[in-house]
């Protein structure tokens, strides 16, 4: 399949539409790895991944925030987005993005979860309680799971998908998706902070 032409979409449409069209492809893309982490925040609970064990520091590993039955729901909830999305996009209806395939999808959906334990571990080292603030790397700790996994695993999907101006706009647009989910998330009661 073709790779999108998002920079002839930037020449030859009015500049507001085809930035539209960027966000919400950049968006569409990465959805196995948005839904993750929001799902596992509100379905965990129950045993913690690190099993309550501490660190050779005396800290938790990942803490009581990084739960077995959260992980399992949130990989789970990516990929039945990604099914759906992979179902919309071979009939037709998304025809502006590269197709996802399963292995991408389920890439994404793990990635982002193990991309945000491996941010909690390093957050318990720097003495960082759970639901701390780490300023920028809480807001690209899942990105930066899903793509790499999804980089390393399935580099066929990724680079037919991942133009710059894609990558580009994923930076851009991730920080303030993930803000302002946390935010309503804080004001609905679902988040003890908003971020």
């Amino acid at each position: 399949m073709q790779k999108p032409n998002l920079i002839g979409m930037l020449n030859s449409s009015s500049l507001v539409t085809s930035l539209a069209v960027l966000i919400g492809s950049a968006i569409w893309v990465m959805l196995p790895a948005y839904l993750p982490n929001n799902i596992a925040a509100l379905t965990g609970g129950g045993t913690p991944i690190d099993l309550g064990k501490k660190w050779s520091d005396g800290r938790r590993i990942l803490g009581d925030g990084k739960t077995i039955r959260g992980f399992i729901l949130g990989v789970s909830a990516g990929i039945i987005v990604g099914l759906f999305q992979i179902f919309a996009e071979c009939s037709g209806f998304v025809p502006w993005v590269n197709p996802h395939t399963l292995l991408s999808v389920m890439l994404l959906a793990i990635g982002s979860l193990l991309g945000d334990m491996i941010k909690s571990f390093f957050k318990r080292r720097k003495g960082i309680e759970r639901g701390g603030e780490w300023k920028f790397i809480d807001q690209y700790d899942f990105v930066a799971g899903a793509l790499i996994l999804a980089f390393i695993f399935d580099m066929n999907w990724f680079f037919q998908t991942m133009t710059i101006q894609l990558f580009i706009t994923i930076l851009v647009i991730t920080p303030v998706l993930h803000r302002t989910v946390n935010i309503i998330g804080y004001k609905l009661g679902l988040k003890k902070v908003p971020w």
